[in-house]
């Protein structure tokens, strides 16, 4: 039940969105029909786009039954092709997530864990260079916080959360001083500025511009938004937008944290400290999120009506997704931190345009967004690099065959290793760095207490499985504990249940040791062209 109003509901949403959906549909099918008979993967690439937005949570949705208009544009877009409710990050920070996207690798292999050490990554060759091996002209817009260089695009405008990176205009270095000195965190009235000001909306104005510009290449383009993000602010009329006293109860509050343990009591802690206002100001952040979010979907029916206006939309491959979520309010909580919770690990994922088989309901397939790299190899007709863990979605995007178990469930990493540290330690939050006194809303949620240690966790189906280095676990059934607050763990009566998912979880870690380097000039190295471990013969094994 992260279906806030229910399977019912969902349904009317879909019924009323289908009116709205024709023009995209048919637009989907067309470029569907015309990718198809161009012979795009070997005269006529197409063009690649990644939407990226930073902390969005996937279920704040109208076609995940969020009562609210929050993404009416995308979700018409993700009806009318292919989208994911189970698509899931690698980690729930940015950097390991955006580092795995660009290599298909998980970051117990690229060795970035953190924010903090994209000097210790380690892959044979990523996204960006199979791009200009295949002759593609590449931008980045928006927030980079990868491993690759602005200096590695070949055009280049980078933004981050506090404004624009290389402030030309007086308007930019006044929004950059707001969102540095007085919306750091959070700002609970209406942004003194236009929302033409806000970075999505710059960001935007910059991605078309280039993409209008490419008449004689295929290219692809990272459109990066630094939202929904921290700090809280928004521009009206989108601050006006969701009321706090209409936005719909959180399943969760401060009463449920004893039952999720010591990471996520001690981020309540910092919050408390950094944010002595925090209860009476959540209603106002969650409906800032929210606007934020929508000026987002705003911004991103723009981007994709100028690629249909200036004749790119057919011949353009779209994925829109987020690098993690955000608690946004459950269990009284902000940001992201501690654990592995739904709401912080679970994304958005839509794929659109060119080649996309359209289906109008979420493809039942556990995915990653390590498995963005591959499916991007295999549509533009290139080799999946070694190394690479990800899983070419390709097949299932073009309503091809693929075999189910392959799909059947995922994994999520977290932590960057050694002991747990407690409040006990002689460390202070100050020293620490996580924590900057007499400053409202500054605080660094990603911090030594809850980043130490190290935690696994597999979905599969309706359940779930967390297990901790000291061999912690908890067991959720998402349906009826979406909350994630009634563990199961060694409940006898879900033996059965919770040996299935240690299997599984045991599994995809044998999956996950990095092949790399291979065996030099010695052994032959075996793998599926798909990158897939199962095939339709070995689905029952």
């Amino acid at each position: 039940m992260r279906n806030y109003i229910g399977f019912s509901c969902l349904k009317k949403i879909t019924v009323k969105a289908k009116k709205y959906m024709k023009k995209e549909l048919a637009v989907s099918v067309v470029s569907s029909i015309l990718c198809i008979t161009t012979g795009v993967a070997q005269t006529n690439k197409p063009n690649v786009v990644i939407i990226m937005t930073d902390q969005q949570r996937a279920d704040l949705c109208g076609r995940e039954g969020f009562p609210m208009a929050v993404t009416p544009f995308t979700d018409s877009l993700a009806l009318s092709n292919v989208w994911f409710d189970k698509a899931y990050t690698v980690a729930p920070a940015s950097m390991p997530a955006r580092c795995s996207m660009f290599t298909g690798r998980f970051p117990t292999a690229t060795h970035v864990r953190t924010n903090h050490n994209t000097p210790d990554m380690y892959y044979k060759k990523d996204m960006l260079e199979v791009f200009k091996e295949q002759g593609y002209k590449t931008a980045l817009v928006g927030k980079n916080h990868a491993h690759v260089k602005g200096k590695d695009f070949d055009y280049c405008e980078e933004y981050f959360h506090w404004g624009k990176n290389q402030r030309d205009t007086q308007e930019d270095k006044d929004f950059a001083f707001f969102l540095n000195n007085k919306a750091r965190g959070q700002y609970l009235e209406a942004t003194p500025f236009p929302s033409e000001a806000q970075n999505p909306v710059k960001i935007v104005t910059k991605a078309l511009a280039w993409a209008e510009a490419q008449k004689d290449s295929a290219f692809f383009m990272w459109v990066s938004m630094p939202e929904p993000h921290n700090p809280y602010q928004i521009s009206e009329p989108y601050f006006s937008m969701f009321s706090p006293e209409k936005i719909p109860a959180t399943l969760t509050s401060r009463k449920d944290l004893s039952k999720k343990g010591d990471k996520y009591a001690i981020l309540a802690e910092l919050e408390d400290t950094a944010c002595p206002n925090l209860a009476t100001d959540l209603p106002r952040l969650r409906g800032n999120y929210l606007g934020m979010l929508r000026l987002i979907d705003d911004q991103t029916k723009r981007l994709i009506e100028g690629f249909q206006a200036a004749g790119l939309y057919e011949n353009t491959i779209f994925v829109i997704l987020s690098d993690h979520g955000d608690y946004c309010g459950e269990y009284s909580l902000i940001r992201k931190g501690a654990g592995v919770p739904e709401c912080l690990t679970r994304i958005p994922m839509i794929w659109a345009g060119c080649g996309i088989h359209p289906q109008s309901a979420p493809m039942d397939a556990h995915v990653s967004i390590a498995d963005v790299f591959p499916t991007i190899c295999t549509a533009i007709g290139a080799d999946i690099p070694l190394g690479v863990q990800g899983r070419s979605l390709w097949p299932m995007l073009t309503g091809k065959s693929y075999p189910k178990r392959e799909f059947s469930s995922i994994i999520v990493q977290q932590g960057f290793g050694g002991e747990d540290f407690t409040r006990d330690e002689p460390l202070t939050f100050v020293k620490e760095g996580a924590l900057q006194p007499n400053k409202i809303a500054h605080f660094d949620e990603l911090n030594t207490w809850t980043q130490s240690g190290t935690e696994r966790m597999v979905r599969k189906d309706d359940w779930k499985l967390v297990l901790d280095n000291y061999g912690r676990g908890e067991l959720y059934n998402l349906k009826t504990d979406p909350s994630e607050i009634n563990n199961l763990y060694n409940k006898k009566k879900y033996t059965s249940k919770q040996m299935e998912l240690l299997e599984e979880l045991m599994t995809w870690e044998l999956r996950m040791q990095d092949p790399l380097p291979v065996p030099r000039n010695r052994y032959h190295f075996k793998r599926n062209p798909f990158n897939y471990h199962f095939t339709k013969e070995k689905e029952t094994l």
